[in-house]
């Protein structure tokens, strides 16, 4: 009998439960104002440490009731304050709570709500939202990476308010002043060129951020003051040769890395530093050869230490924990230092196990840590040297073939763009990757619905179909398939656009290549070149197209897919008189292929290009102030003469 009676009273107890917080919810629609301050009073006291009384009311509708109270403005402060507390004790309840939170835009909301004049309810706003923003479950880029989110907070005056609090007698309020001007200034050129002139106390404030990072200042102030200054070079207010960044943020990021920081530290100064000199080969080069840096990170590796040397258990878990954040930092400094510099490339690679400790970290658990060695690896792919070298030394090309084949878009664009290098004809690794199925994956990229892998796919290709043989190129085609190519050459980017041409011509490259691929494909790709010569397109394109007709001009059967198509010949000629000389270079050549009197045929295409004034045009172009123009019309103009 008792296990009969246990059943109806926990249903009482439950519906009890239900009936009151229903109860809540309703009186937040009470017409009285009154009242439904004093209802979000009531349910602020019955949610506080109880989490199914939360799950309750979230389940029941209270969120967009209370958000909608909460932004209204005929509710009073005191209203808007309650309802925000309760919003923040909801918060404070599982993730779940914070995710249904999330989902009905609370934090808009919240920042609205800064905006106010009354302390208590932006104080209760700030408090909901450092509980919601410390939960695992919401994006930090909610609030931080945003530039609608900067934006909004400078034009509210927040570079102003918040100057003079770097002066204050309280470390805590400067570092946090410090800290939001960080956040400012992250790629926002806006507020970067407005915080270079801002004056606090006679000084201006990139002078104020240079003293605060000091040597004799505490690690984390001079760390977040270097990424201030790091901030407002990268986003073009503060000049890369400034003396604030050769002399004193450089060398501050660099001494960040050395053994004697904290781990934490060595990963921020690390990662700063490979954001600073990124772009800049003069501050890659003083970075390279500063303290030692290029084998100062190699110890980025030598953690976590080795575990039976270890006793204390909180150290071991402590580098256990960074690990894989200093392989990450080591890996994209190094992808920065050596981005340009040929000799700096090689000290890296020449660094003890470097190019084992990249080859791992292509296959670490953490993804961070694979994109960040991927990075390295094309950057030093550059190099012409280290292809023919390391690269062919450790097979690098296997490692890499295995990431491509399943990966997160963010590795696989940095991968697809290395196995460009790997490609080139003078590489090694070429053969190789042509073998392991290389054709079918990198046209299986120019299919995917990222540009950027678009754009590699194909760039791959065309690198893969220089100067290759026969059957690669007819591999290529196949795999690719005419319609593919189609849809490539309508793009909307015009970089897959332009690699697709590039593609194309070097296909159609050597005589034989020529005539066999355009005796198969020849109606297609003739479509193709009509569409573009046509369309609206810059002069780039318009060019690129001409040297594959140029091209096509130069086989010795292909070329009769020209003559025997007036749209085209009336296009050539139309540019042979285009205002741009890059598009009469190009015709020219066209008509140079086709009037070339050692071939079979030559006079009965000479007879129609007459006909149709071709050379009437040669005599004027002949007399061009251009002397490549003027040269290839004479050199055109003597195959009749012949």
């Amino acid at each position: 009998m008792a296990c009969l009676l246990e059943t109806p009273i926990r249903m009482s107890v439950l519906s009890e439960v239900t009936a009151s917080s229903r109860h809540y919810v309703d009186r937040l629609f009470d017409p009285d104002p009154q009242k439904v301050l004093q209802g979000v009073i009531d349910m602020k006291n019955a949610v506080i440490g109880n989490n199914k009384q939360k799950a309750n009311l979230i389940v029941l509708g209270a969120v967009p009731r209370l958000l909608y109270l909460l932004q209204q403005e005929t509710s009073s402060t005191e209203l808007k304050t309650e309802c925000a507390v309760v919003l923040g004790s909801l918060a404070m309840g599982t993730e779940n709570n914070v995710k249904s939170l999330l989902d009905c835009h609370i934090i808009p909301a919240l920042l609205q709500g800064l905006l106010s004049s009354d302390l208590k309810f932006i104080e209760a706003c700030l408090r909901c939202l450092r509980t919601i923003f410390t939960s695992p479950v919401t994006p930090e880029e909610l609030l931080y990476t945003g530039p609608d989110h900067q934006t909004i907070l400078f034009n509210h005056g927040a570079v102003q308010n918040i100057a003079h609090l770097l002066t204050s007698v309280s470390y805590k309020v400067r570092m946090q002043a410090l800290k939001c001007f960080s956040v400012l200034a992250f790629e926002n050129p806006q507020v970067s060129m407005t915080l270079v002139n801002v004056l606090v106390d006679g000084e201006l404030l990139p002078q104020i951020f240079v003293k605060m990072l000091q040597r004799d200042k505490p690690i984390e102030m001079q760390l977040t003051s270097a990424k201030c200054l790091t901030y407002m070079c990268r986003a073009g207010a503060i000049r890369t040769d400034d003396n604030c960044i050769v002399l004193k943020t450089l060398p501050c990021l660099v001494r960040m890395c050395s053994k004697e920081r904290l781990l934490e530290e060595r990963v921020e100064g690390a990662e700063t530093l490979a954001y600073l000199i990124e772009p800049d080969v003069e501050l890659q080069r003083i970075a390279s050869i500063t303290d030692h840096l290029i084998a100062m990170l190699a110890d980025y590796f030598k953690y976590p230490s080795s575990v039976s040397a270890i006793t204390d258990i909180k150290r071991l878990d402590h580098d256990l924990k960074h690990a894989h954040e200093l392989r990450q930092a080591a890996f994209k400094l190094y992808a920065s230092l050596g981005a340009n510099d040929e000799d700096i490339r090689k000290k890296i690679i020449e660094t003890e196990n470097m190019m084992d400790r990249i080859v791992t970290g292509l296959s670490e658990s953490s993804v961070k840590v694979r994109l960040a060695a991927v990075r390295c690896l094309h950057s030093l792919s550059r190099s012409v040297q280290q292809l023919r070298t390391s690269f062919q030394d450790h097979a690098v090309w296997k490692p890499l073939m295995k990431v491509l084949q399943n990966a997160p878009d963010e590795i696989l664009v940095v991968a697809s763009s290395m196995l460009c290098n790997l490609l080139l004809e003078f590489s090694p690794s070429k053969e190789p990757i042509l073998e392991s199925g290389a054709v079918e994956l990198l046209c299986g990229l120019t299919q995917s619905e990222n540009p950027a892998l678009r754009v590699n796919g194909i760039w791959a290709l065309m690198n893969m179909a220089f100067q290759a043989e026969q059957k690669i190129k007819a591999d290529i085609l196949r795999s690719l398939s005419t319609e593919q190519l189609f849809r490539l050459l309508s793009d909307s980017d015009l970089n897959v656009l332009m690699k697709t041409l590039g593609l194309l011509r070097n296909l159609l490259s050597t005589r034989p290549h020529i005539d066999k691929i355009m005796s198969t494909h020849g109606k297609q790709i003739m479509q193709a070149v009509t569409l573009i010569l046509e369309g609206e397109h810059n002069i780039e394109v318009k060019e690129q197209t001409l040297c594959i007709l140029a091209n096509i001009a130069d086989g010795t059967t292909a070329k009769e897919l020209i003559m025997t198509n007036d749209d085209i010949l009336q296009k050539i000629k139309y540019y042979m008189g285009h205002s741009h000389v890059k598009l009469q270079l190009a015709a020219m050549v066209c008509i140079s292929n086709l009037v070339w009197n050692e071939e079979e045929g030559s006079q009965e295409r000479q007879d129609k290009l007459r006909d149709m004034g071709i050379v009437d045009i040669l005599h004027k172009l002949s007399q061009s102030p251009d002397s490549n123009l003027c040269d290839k019309a004479k050199t055109a103009l003597q195959q009749y003469l012949a």
